[in-house]
């Protein structure tokens, strides 16, 4: 579904540049549920602005459903952006017009694209456990719920990519828990692509594939050693005697043999400060150590 390499993206203000993307590359398969996660400033949400359309790189491929991104004129953008992918924002305001109710919130984006249906917007609804609060407007809705509702609009034009951005950064965890049970759901039930993006590793327990991001490019994938289903099963016949680790992160190496080293690992072997490492093959094995000078 998702092909990036040696993505780029710098932005300049004034007499100031800063390099958000530094040669990402990701692949995300067809139907696969996923989270980006990474610290403020690592460059998650500019790549998502990437595939959601909103931003263009400043170097590098991007294909999205076989579509290049990068030679789309405006007209081609507009259709990526209303046909192709959906968007799930934190912040509410900008997913819920406030004065129109749930299912006509829903039923705007079809308007704007000429197939509008009831039935539809009704169905979504369903899908996502509102169909209670159809006739509510903004103001009568929990955080949870206005959510819930603004992932059916997301849905609204039949998208074969969902992104969502930090959706679960303004509830509580309960509700964060359910928010993500949709998305699992509509994955399962839809075969729907969709990537969230997150600063919450707690995520890992709800998705097979984590993809950590740090100073612009992917660091780390943190992998399910189990799907999510087996997991469950296991936990509904089997009372486990102790806790298993149900994930292993495992370091990217890049195009050019490049692998980031977290900076904790290498003040651990004395390394602060320094850009200099001794790097050994020991038995089938790379070993990182200081250098004796050092």
């Amino acid at each position: 579904m998702i092909v990036c390499e040696d993505l780029v993206k710098i932005y300049k203000t004034s007499d100031i540049e800063v390099v958000a993307l530094q040669g990402l590359d990701l692949t995300v398969e067809d139907g696969e549920l996923m989270a980006i996660i990474g610290n403020s400033g690592s460059g998650k949400s500019t790549l998502l602005n990437m595939l959601g359309g909103l931003d263009k790189p400043t170097a590098g491929r991007l294909f999205v459903d076989d579509k290049d991104l990068l030679k789309m004129n405006e007209a081609q953008m507009i259709r990526y952006k209303r046909e192709t992918v959906g968007f799930v924002w934190q912040n509410n305001a900008r997913n819920l017009i406030p004065y129109l109710t749930a299912i006509e919130n829903i039923e705007l984006p079809m308007l704007i694209s000429g197939k509008a249906k009831k039935q539809r917007a009704e169905e979504l609804l369903g899908m996502v456990g509102m169909e209670d609060r159809r006739n509510s407007k903004l103001s009568q809705l929990s955080g949870g719920e206005q959510q819930r509702v603004a992932i059916a609009i997301a849905l609204a034009n039949n998208p074969k990519l969902l992104l969502a951005d930090e959706p679960t950064g303004s509830v509580d965890t309960k509700t964060a828990d359910h928010i993500l049970g949709v998305f699992r759901q509509l994955n399962k039930s839809l075969g729907l692509t969709i990537i969230i993006v997150t600063h919450d590793r707690q995520l890992a327990r709800k998705v097979d594939r984590i993809v950590a991001i740090r100073d612009g490019k992917t660091s780390s994938e943190i992998l399910r050693k189990k799907s999510y289903t087996e997991e469950l099963a296991e936990i509904a016949f089997e009372m486990p005697s102790a806790p298993e680790e149900t994930h292993e992160e495992l370091a990217i190496i890049d195009k050019a043999g490049r692998i980031q080293i977290p900076g904790e690992y290498l003040e651990a072997i004395g390394i602060k400060n320094k850009n200099k490492i001794k790097v050994d093959l020991e038995d089938g094995k790379i070993v990182l150590r200081p250098p004796q000078n050092s």
